[in-house]
């Protein structure tokens, strides 16, 4: 390590919404760390993606704490109605089994979730890391670093070394930095690839998501303002590959047998995007001076649309964790200090995976007795009105234990 290292508290390699998010949580409750974040891809890059996320309560509640949810508002849709239905693909009628909506009759205003454009608010977060003098770097990737017993010495592609107490890996499931630290993974992969689209439609969608579960998996229908939704389409690899090297009538004319005719005609806006799915659980989140946040932590089926929020969480509590111990005095890098990190997530994430593994197990197939009873099983839930309430509170991230920012509160 050459000695015109530039020395930050920490540095954060993966430039998404979870290493943004984690930076600017940290920033705000402790101003005086220095922080620089590293990103691979282009800083423009991010104008070309054409994707949504949902955005569930906690997480808004966070980005207000954090000044940033207002200005978002004007690109984000609010999802009032979940509907769930059940069948195969060449059933005429898809019986509604489960239903999760607002009860107005009981006050209920605030939509449990919200669909938002990933580059709005990607744009937003780093609108705020430069307010708040992160050093944000582009087209850069950290390549390796070694731990010592004050500091990382970290090597970026480019040539430039850094110190830093603390390095956090956000760098995606394919972590380098997570195999850079020797950290093992549970994995394995579904034979699935999610499709990810957006659509125009004829018909307004009032705000309705609907999730057709289907033989070869979920079929995810998202609002977007106006009138398009975003899709989120699981289908076998092969099948996947074959839909995906179709021309424009025909891949048009597949998706209409999925979708359906509720909202009128529709035209694909932009490309057709697809990723392998699989889960992913880091078996350590934390080693001395390094902590993994995001999907280099863990990667799950997007069957129940909380990839993202346990990225907000991961932040949340990541930074509430080393706010905390810099206002002790203490070592923000300390395997001692870090490992309440862990603690506080990693349960709620293994318990995510293994919901969304048994949920894609159960719902991706054509099994006649295991649909009779999923189909059973949905149809209670709708009949039990305290239980629908914990799916509502959990899809919303109103868990006990929750950090202070996806309260609400200042760290």
């Amino acid at each position: 390590m050459n000695k015109t290292s530039s020395k930050y508290d920490i540095v954060i390699a993966g430039g998404g919404y979870v290493g943004l998010s984690t930076a600017v949580s940290i920033k705000s409750g402790a101003p005086h760390l220095s922080i620089a974040l590293i990103d691979a891809a282009p800083q423009k890059a991010i104008e070309n993606d054409t994707r949504a996320s949902a955005i569930a309560a906690a997480a808004s509640r966070m980005l207000e704490q954090l000044g940033l949810w207002q200005n978002l508002l004007k690109d984000a849709q609010p999802i009032e109605e979940m509907i769930v239905t059940d069948s195969k693909l060449s059933d005429v009628v898809r019986p509604v089994f489960l239903t999760f909506a607002l009860d107005k009759k009981e006050g209920e205003t605030a939509p449990f979730a919200h669909m938002l454009p990933n580059k709005s608010l990607v744009k937003a977060l780093r609108g705020k890391a430069e307010q708040q003098k992160i050093e944000l770097i582009y087209e850069d990737a950290v390549t390796d670093f070694q731990t010592l017993d004050h500091c990382n010495e970290v090597e970026l592609r480019s040539g430039k070394t850094f110190e830093a107490k603390l390095l956090i890996a956000c760098d995606g499931v394919r972590s380098t930095m997570r195999d850079k630290a020797g950290i093992k993974t549970v994995h394995w992969p579904y034979d699935q690839m999610g499709i990810v689209i957006t659509v125009a439609h004829e018909r307004p969608h009032e705000g309705k998501a609907v999730e057709h579960f289907l033989p070869a998996g979920p079929f995810a229908i998202l609002p977007l303002s106006g009138n398009r939704s975003s899709l989120v389409w699981t289908e076998e690899t092969d099948d996947a590959k074959r839909l995906l090297a179709l021309d424009d009538f025909e891949f048009e004319f597949e998706l209409e047998q999925r979708f359906g005719h509720q909202l009128g005609e529709i035209e694909v806006e932009g490309d057709r995007k697809a990723f392998p799915l699989g889960l992913t659980l880091a078996r350590d989140f934390v080693k001395q001076r390094f902590a993994l946040a995001g999907d280099a932590a863990h990667g799950i089926h997007p069957i129940a649309g909380q990839g993202l929020n346990l990225g907000f969480k991961d932040a949340a509590a990541l930074a509430e964790t080393i706010i905390e111990t810099d206002r002790l005095g203490l070592d923000i890098g300390s395997l001692t200090s870090l490992e309440r990190y862990q603690e506080w997530r990693r349960f709620d994430t293994v318990q995510m995976g293994v919901t969304t593994d048994v949920l894609n197990r159960m719902f991706s197939n054509d099994f006649t007795p295991l649909r009779l009873v999923r189909d059973f099983g949905l149809g209670l839930v709708e009949r039990m009105p305290p239980l629908k309430q914990a799916f509502i509170s959990q899809a919303a991230g109103n868990n006990k234990n929750t950090p202070k920012l996806l309260r609400g509160e200042a760290i």
